[in-house]
């Protein structure tokens, strides 16, 4: 049975609104409200962030502050290869959704020959690029650099020379291009899309698992496709963003929440089947923010069980290797 070991990544700096960076706080906070010790129990881990570039200008319209973005991924790197020497299973911590490519990044680096899986629960396929981004905002395209893909055919922005060079280098971090195969990535609970992330789903027949897919055809059933499509990885991520499950059902203390997702029954019914029936080798939650939340801590308090539950599973089931 793997110990656990518990990463803290309070980066916002790929976020379009503040306070991710408080989401580990108020998971602690729910906790103390709640007299559960489970964020005492076991070690903590900090990546250190760059937030404070957050009062630097900006200078990458089309990529937000892409060099500090740079140095969150080297530094989680630096955590991440920590943990998994030491024969642990990390559970991350966010801030926003960026920080999962620099998680993915890291992976790889641990482990560069495997095939690593990518289960992304989300409102969002955060599939942009700085050719393609709406914002600038890097929550919106960690895993377009994780595929290392521009989506140069969809392309409405023209980066400057400087924001494509940065762009390059982020993608090939560790010199591993692509970190995942698209065939290698599957959706659950996305619904909120650009036509450019929709028309990269479909390029590479990147299946999504809805909630009325989920409610209509039923989770073994769409538990059972999806371990199937990963069949092939030695290993699976599981990123769990906030923003998948239903604000009616938790509340709106996430950057970009989304009417129409899961419950958060549901949500802890998807992670524990992904944890019984693949190799998951670290878990991920993003996207707390309890600045929004127009109940308190509301999306902590149901975060937090979302995560204890987790974390049980970790475990259980969790596969560690040392690199």
């Amino acid at each position: 049975m793997p110990s656990v070991v518990v990463i803290s990544n309070p980066s916002e700096v790929g976020a379009g609104t503040r306070g991710s960076s408080t989401g580990f706080h108020a998971l602690r906070v729910a906790g103390w409200k709640m007299g559960d010790d489970l964020l005492y129990r076991y070690p903590i881990r900090h990546v250190s962030d760059q937030n404070d570039a957050l009062y630097a200008p900006d200078v990458n319209p089309y990529a937000h502050r892409i060099a500090s973005i740079r140095r969150v991924y080297e530094a989680t790197a630096s955590v991440i290869e920590s943990v998994h020497r030491s024969g642990a299973f990390p559970v991350c911590i966010g801030g926003d959704h960026s920080v999962a490519a620099g998680t993915i990044s890291a992976l790889r680096k641990c482990f560069p020959e495997i095939r690593l899986g990518v289960v992304w629960i989300d409102a969002h396929a955060d599939l942009h690029t700085p050719y393609t981004t709406p914002s600038g905002n890097f929550h919106g395209m960690p895993l377009a650099i994780a595929l290392g893909l521009d989506n140069l055919s969809r392309k409405k922005n023209t980066p400057v020379p400087n924001t494509v060079k940065e762009w390059d280098e982020v993608k090939n971090l560790w010199d591993i291009v692509p970190k995942v195969r698209p065939e290698d990535v599957v959706f659950f609970g996305v619904r909120d899309t650009e036509q450019e992330e929709d028309g990269l789903m479909n390029d590479f027949n990147m299946p999504n698992y809805t909630v009325d897919a989920i409610r209509e055809d039923g989770m073994a059933n769409c538990i059972s496709d999806a371990v199937a499509r990963l069949a092939n990885c030695d290993l699976v991520y599981v990123s769990f963003d906030v923003d998948s499950m239903d604000p009616t059902h938790s509340s709106h203390g996430t950057g970009t929440p989304v009417p129409g997702g899961f419950t958060p029954e549901e949500a802890k019914e998807i992670i524990a089947e992904l944890f019984r029936n693949l190799p998951v080798c670290c878990f991920e939650m993003v996207e707390i923010n309890p600045t929004l939340d127009e109940k308190g801590n509301a999306m902590a308090e149901v975060a937090h069980a979302v995560l204890s539950d987790a974390i049980a599973l970790a475990e259980r089931y969790g596969e560690v290797s040392k690199p």
